[in-house]
């Protein structure tokens, strides 16, 4: 297969460069966004019935689906999923509503795999993407160097969409698994890269 090789260039700062860009067409301006599998067992705080969907083929169910953490089921709406106290899934999107489920999905219906799946307006379906350099924190600032060097040594997929209006321009979303523990989202990996460096590989 022939594929279309681009390389998205911005030079960021010193601290978060993740390696020399390859040769290529440059553009320039990307963010970097991350998003995440929330974990019930993680939240605490009120909680509140969630109605929805029992099973992934169905939209805008009104079963009583559990009772959870109303901060579990609110972090499963913004970030697209959460794996429940007994190890299945609630899943969310904008056209269907909560559904519980075996797996994580995309917004294609396939299971999301971490440090892999990724979502860009504009970029099409399969195409693969390396983040050569972070850049810097929205701020100016440097950023997180374990987190960067663990996203730049990773091979990123297109394989996944945003929730429309929140994607736009040159916008990258990737996605990160289970958060790792309570406060996950004041943690150094629910981050945001300005000016970042991106190769991208797409099939023609």
């Amino acid at each position: 297969m022939r594929w279309l090789w681009a390389v998205l260039v911005l030079a960021g700062c010193s601290a978060g460069q993740a390696g020399p860009p390859s040769a290529g067409a440059i553009d320039e301006g990307w963010e970097v966004t991350v998003y995440y599998t929330a974990v019930e067992s993680f939240h605490s705080g009120p909680a509140a019935p969630v109605r929805g969907c029992p099973h992934i083929d169905c939209e805008h169910g009104d079963d009583v689906l559990g009772t959870f953490p109303q901060s579990f089921a609110k972090a499963v709406e913004d970030e697209g999923t959460g794996r429940t106290a007994d190890g299945r899934y609630l899943n969310w999107s904008y056209d269907k509503g909560y559904w519980l489920d075996t797996a994580p999905r995309d917004s294609f219906g396939k299971p999301l795999r971490p440090f892999v799946s990724a979502a860009a307006d504009g970029v099409r379906t399969g195409s693969r993407i390396k983040l050569v350099s972070c850049g810097q924190t929205p701020e100016g600032g440097n950023v997180d160097a374990a987190v960067c060097q663990k996203l730049a040594s990773s091979s990123w997929q297109i394989t996944d969409e945003f929730t429309p209006g929140l994607g736009g321009e040159r916008h990258i979303d990737l996605y990160l698994g289970e958060e790792t523990g309570p406060g996950f989202t004041e943690s150094s990996w629910y981050t945001t890269f300005s000016q970042a460096v991106l190769e991208v590989h797409q099939p023609s």
